[in-house]
């Protein structure tokens, strides 16, 4: 089954890369200009096939694919019929839609495949009150045996209704609630199978905060217990806030992890790797094919949280495909905008001549290095990815 979800995160990888290129395809021959090849993959050609002034085909190692527009710069040499349709003498418009098509695509599937996942399958949230496991408590570096809560009876899936006479409406209540108590019994309610139970835990001292929980030297109590998840479904109409709710996070998640995650590189070898911190393409398909194989959930929330990492990964491409750095699309978008604004202000000092395009050559050693920068980059996380991955399923 791991294989399997692999095999399928490959394949919609492929798919969301193919239809990257489509919208690059579509809109530059919308605006008039050559697009003289769309392949799929990349290497060998294993077939091709003209089709008027375009030549469509397949190549060998499936990793990708690409369009080949005439005069993507004032540096290629493309034949004089074409230069009236090249690139690069188009208005600024048209190469600011083109450049922007296809991340504009991956934000389409992302949002297609959230809002698709909410209205039908839905989506899960951590409870307030529902029981995930259970675990022993280490009071000091480790700990051994069933722990308060399983040992006083606590099962997964039992919903907290009261500790020590007092009703639990959220799980931050709750563990404050058992950690201000200290050791010793307490009484805690449940309810399972519809039928209330009263339990009598012991619990344990530990040191922590006691006000967050986290790491601290308070003694506190302990029983052991992690929340569980609550499926929560949408209507097509509530859905839709929370589609764009959900893409705004990926933006906010991107720019934390390029901001405040980058110092994390230096552990992605160690024990420690952040889970939620950078991953290769290998990575994102190891963990499609643990979310496929996951052994504590039905099928269609492995269905429902495969399509989510889909389009978590679909956001990730377009908000990256649009940095401002050559050559990716965000370079040249960037480029367009500072030959427009350089335009305008010319005109402001009374210049009323053509817009003077940007010298590439003197942007090809930036270039160089950023495609050095980001294959090392690449090649690095791939390297984590294989020898310390990422897993779901432990």
């Amino acid at each position: 089954m791991e294989i399997f979800g692999i095999v399928a995160f490959a394949a919609a990888l492929l798919v969301s890369v193919v239809a990257h290129e489509g919208g690059h395809f579509v809109t530059a021959r919308h605006y008039g200009m050559k697009a003289s090849k769309f392949f799929v993959g990349f290497g060998p050609t294993i077939w091709s096939r003209q089709r008027g002034e375009t030549e469509y085909g397949v190549k060998l190692i499936p990793a990708g694919g690409f369009v080949k527009i005439e005069g993507m710069t004032p540096l290629e040499e493309i034949e004089p019929a074409d230069e009236p349709r090249a690139f690069y003498n188009a208005h600024a418009r048209a190469r600011l839609v083109v450049m922007s098509a296809g991340s504009f695509v991956h934000f389409v599937i992302a949002l297609v495949l959230i809002y698709g996942v909410l209205v039908t399958i839905g989506t899960t949230k951590i409870s307030e009150s529902k029981i995930g496991s259970t675990s022993c408590v280490a009071a000091t570096a480790s700990c051994t045996g069933p722990g308060p809560a399983a040992a006083a009876g606590l099962r997964p899936g039992d919903r907290v209704i009261s500790f020590d006479n007092t009703a639990v409406r959220t799980w931050a209540d709750f563990t404050r609630r058992v950690r201000a108590h200290g050791p010793g019994p307490a009484t805690l309610v449940v309810r399972r199978d519809g039928k209330d139970l009263t339990l009598t835990p012991n619990l344990v001292e530990v040191r922590r905060n006691r006000v967050t929980g986290g790491s601290g030297n308070d003694p506190v109590g302990a029983l052991g217990v992690r929340p569980g998840l609550d499926a929560v479904h949408y209507n097509p109409a509530e859905a839709v806030p929370r589609t764009f709710s959900v893409i705004g996070s990926g933006f906010t998640g991107m720019y934390d992890t390029l901001t405040h995650r980058i110092g994390d590189l230096g552990k992605i070898f160690s024990n420690n790797r952040d889970p939620e911190g950078f991953i290769s393409v290998v990575g994102a398909a190891r963990i499609g094919g643990d979310v496929v194989s996951a052994p504590d959930s039905s099928r269609v929330d492995r269905v429902g949280q495969f399509l989510i990492l889909v389009a978590a990964i679909n956001l990730a491409v377009g908000i990256f495909n649009l940095l401002p750095l050559l050559p990716l699309d965000g370079g040249h978008i960037a480029v367009l905008g500072f030959e427009q604004a350089r335009h305008g202000l010319r005109r402001l000092r009374g210049y009323r001549g053509p817009v003077k395009k940007v010298d590439f050559a003197k942007l090809l050693p930036a270039t160089y290095a950023t495609v050095f920068v980001l294959l090392g980059f690449s090649l690095l996380l791939l390297s984590a990815d294989i020898v310390n991955p990422i897993r779901l399923n432990q």
